[in-house]
């Protein structure tokens, strides 16, 4: 689809150099980089030097940015090297993110700086340790430059394996200039990749908007769950693999508050936690948009009512996937009308108390063992806590296993270990301002295996100083 994408070449930077390599992220896509010396490995992906054979692209796509169409936007600093087939027979990208200005850069350098792509390394190795469906960092090389935001900084290029780079914006791209006839291949091939069940069946297209709805209730529950604001739900943002993708200005929450924002550029609190449902819902009814002309070809109007179904029906997906998860994190055994309450008192009670989402969660799992001290510690006082750990026990009865097994079970589904915005800062500026990727290491080893807890790593278990969490923000790096 040539359409779709503009050839360029990477600008090649003075003095590349690998400052992460992903080993286990590289031996699952097959690739052999063990005899391959460390400064070829920088010159590959930094843009320096191009793979035989590869035709490097930029891919154009469209979006509704803080609610406001951009009929043309783009890759503005990524370009798309190719694609492989990893060790489970599934392809995936392989890009460059700071590469050097593409056709859609607009008025941008195209560059990045050590400290944002650092983070996407971070929180996406969070992530696909936490089970959430992600894009990952392959590798991160610095150039040798500087690039220049509100002051100079040390530039870098991120490497991202991803399921694919087909967004909602991509389809949106070719509704707006009434490309029917574009959308058709470009949605034959998004089946193709990433639902191949629905190949060559009557309403695959309307097929293929259930089945991203599902996928995005599954990820934006797993999101909630583990207290993730994305920051820029924008919806070219928006995979249609159900990855998370295009880590901006992300964090992760501390204290549980439905309002909590932490993007500098969200002004109006418009992506904030409690609102990202909702959010990728209406990103859902956007995309429902553009494929009315391939769901009912001669009267696109007619497609309405069956894709607003659709869309409407969203909200049950996510809030049955969200309570899936809940029951297992509350350790309850069957399913129960009143869990949904249950579930709901929990999380009002935290935010009416400014509680740890992330600790609330674990510490959870000792009460079911009748260790409760740490978990009362996150309170003001007990008597916050007595009456809703009364109906939390009384949910219990009768139980078929035993306490110690409930823990455990519990345990499994809330992590003691995520990546703490403090940590990241701290990380982030060692690497960034002295070289220093030690903070940045022993981090990712907490974040590797967030579940279990393990003696040295206490502190990455805690969360900010009161001082250090409030007015925290974060930024894209463009």
């Amino acid at each position: 689809m040539p359409e779709a994408w503009a050839p360029v070449r990477p600008e090649t930077p003075p003095a590349p150099e690998l400052l992460y390599w992903n080993a286990e992220l590289a031996d699952e896509l097959g690739l052999d980089a063990g005899q391959t010396d460390k400064g070829e490995l920088a010159r590959l992906f930094s843009g320096a030097d191009i793979p035989e054979g590869a035709q490097p692209i930029a891919q154009a796509y469209a979006g509704h940015q803080f609610g406001g169409l951009s009929p043309s936007l783009g890759d503005g600093r990524a370009l798309l090297l190719g694609e492989v087939t990893d060790r489970n027979g599934q392809r995936r990208d392989i890009a460059l993110k700071g590469s050097g200005q593409t056709p859609f850069s607009r008025r941008g350098d195209g560059k990045a700086a050590v400290g944002p792509m650092l983070r996407e390394l971070i929180v996406g190795e969070a992530m696909q340790a936490l089970g959430i469906p992600t894009t990952r960092a392959l590798a991160v090389t610095t150039t040798g430059e500087p690039v220049y935001r509100e002051r100079p900084l040390p530039g870098a290029v991120l490497t991202r394996v991803a399921a694919s780079h087909l967004r909602v914006g991509t389809f949106q791209y070719f509704a707006i200039r009434g490309e029917t006839a574009m959308l058709n291949k470009l949605a034959d091939y998004t089946i193709a990749r990433h639902y191949p069940q629905l190949a060559g069946r009557d309403g695959r297209h309307l097929a293929l908007l259930a089945a991203v709805a599902e996928r995005q209730a599954a990820l934006i529950a797993r999101w909630m769950h583990a207290g993730f604001i994305h920051g820029v739900m924008n919806t070219d943002n928006m995979a249609l693999s159900g990855e998370t993708i295009d880590y901006g200005p992300c964090a992760f929450m501390d204290a549980h508050y439905p309002g909590t924002v932490f993007s500098s550029i969200d002004h109006q609190g418009r992506y904030a936690y409690g609102n990202q449902p909702a959010i990728a819902q209406w990103n859902l009814a956007r995309f429902a948009e553009t494929l009315l002309p391939l769901i009912s070809p001669d009267d696109p109007a007619a497609a309405v009512p069956a894709a607003t179904e659709i869309v409407e029906g969203f909200e049950d997906l996510y809030q049955r996937r969200w309570l899936e998860q809940a029951r297992r994190k509350l350790g309850l055994e069957g399913e129960r009308d009143d869990d949904q309450a249950l579930a709901d008192d929990w999380l009002m009670l935290l935010a009416a108390h400014g509680v740890d989402h992330t600790l609330a969660w674990r510490y959870l799992a000792d009460e079911a063992e009748g260790k409760g001290e740490r978990l009362a510690a996150l309170f003001p006082s007990p008597d916050a806590l007595t009456p809703w750990l009364k109906q939390w026990h009384a949910r219990h009865v009768p139980r078929t296993r035993r306490p110690p097994d409930i823990a455990a079970a519990m345990r499994r589904e809330s992590p003691l270990y995520i990546p703490r915005n403090h940590l990241v800062e701290e990380a982030l500026d060692a690497a960034s301002e002295r070289g220093d990727m030690g903070p940045t290491l022993k981090l990712l080893e907490a974040l590797h295996q967030p579940f279990a807890e393990r003696d040295g790593l206490d502190r990455y278990a805690q969360p900010a100083a009161a001082e250090l969490a409030e007015g925290y923000r974060t930024f894209c790096g463009t």
